[in-house]
């Protein structure tokens, strides 16, 4: 396959990815806000909710040179949602989408163009005020649905060519990145003091983490408790039966890349299943031993280098300066 067309499939997914995970953030983020103001009180370090959908995607930079002064959820919401000059707002990453999957029209079903297509013309036709009077729940709900619905397409119509495959290793290469950013963020930011350990603040602050992982109901099967942190890192980082978990992206991932390595490739092969391995044998206690964030800091490293590597042996950079903004490394 060209690694131009390689490069294209790739982003497609990963920008398709990106914005449902956006959506996600976002959705959970405006309904913790809407919580009573006495579960919400001044002082507690998760107070300011809409400081975490740029913290976890390493906007606050941005967002403070674009929307100087106080934080607010309108400023937040717009700039996530609908500024085209944020290249991880959701308008952006489907535009982007959009437009690689328009280059390489031949190489993906007329299906899965018609249904990309038709995303980005229905979103660009959407504004927020429009949004905010439809409710912002339904919208991400629409988003989400949406993305579902491109890989329902993708999956029912596509050859299983490298073309399928390097669709596939775009969509889990970005859901591991998400899950681990959200879940350190997430982690550091909802450790609650002693007072609220089994209380409510406890109960929502780790089920809006669950539920912006579509999680929650795995939780509630698996372990039929209490929401406690070192089962919800367990779920998310060592569970290969949860699907946005690591260690499900990662067999997903080493899967693919095993089928696509030759022998001037090998290098990523076996950084990928450096990094499967360190799931598959992990365990829980070793973990929580190195400390949760430490962990989490060296498997995105660990991340990025073997997406240093799949662009240095298998795609070229059409929008250099495009992905240098979207790559959040």
């Amino acid at each position: 396959m060209l690694s131009r067309v390689a490069n294209n499939l790739f982003w497609m997914s990963r920008h398709i990815e990106r914005a449902e995970n956006t959506a996600r953030l976002l959705d959970v983020t405006y309904r913790m806000s809407l919580l009573p103001y006495r579960i919400l009180e001044p002082g507690q370090s998760w107070a300011e909710p809409w400081a975490l959908p740029l913290v976890i995607n390493g906007l606050a930079t941005a967002y403070y040179e674009r929307y100087p002064g106080a934080l607010g959820p309108d400023d937040v919401l717009r700039f996530m949602v609908f500024d085209a000059a944020n290249p991880s707002s959701i308008y952006a990453c489907i535009h982007t989408a959009r437009e690689n999957a328009r280059v390489v029209r031949g190489a993906i079903t007329s299906e899965m163009y018609e249904d990309i297509n038709a995303f980005w013309l229905e979103l660009r036709n959407r504004d927020y005020a429009g949004i905010r009077t439809g409710g912002l729940s339904e919208f991400f709900d629409w988003v989400k649905m949406r993305s579902h619905q491109f890989r329902g397409v993708t999956f029912g119509t596509s050859l299983r060519d490298e073309g399928y495959s390097f669709t596939r290793l775009g969509t889990f290469i970005e859901r591991a990145d998400n899950t681990a950013r959200l879940l350190d963020v997430k982690y550091h930011t909802l450790l609650p003091s002693v007072a609220d350990v089994g209380g409510a603040v406890d109960y929502y602050q780790w089920g809006a983490l669950l539920r912006s992982l579509s999680a929650f109901d795995a939780y509630r099967k698996v372990y039929r408790d209490v929401i406690m942190p070192r089962r919800v890192a367990e779920l998310l980082i060592l569970r290969d039966d949860v699907p946005r978990s690591l260690h499900a992206c990662m067999n997903e991932i080493y899967e693919i890349l095993r089928d696509i390595c030759e022998s001037s490739s090998r290098e990523v092969e076996r950084l990928a299943g450096e990094l499967h391995a360190q799931l598959y044998y992990g365990r829980t206690e070793q973990i929580i031993s190195l400390g949760l964030h430490e962990y989490l800091m060296g498997f995105l490293e660990k991340l990025g280098a073997l997406n240093d590597e799949i662009n240095r042996h298998f795609l070229v950079p059409v929008y250099p300066q495009q992905q240098a903004a979207t790559a959040r490394r």
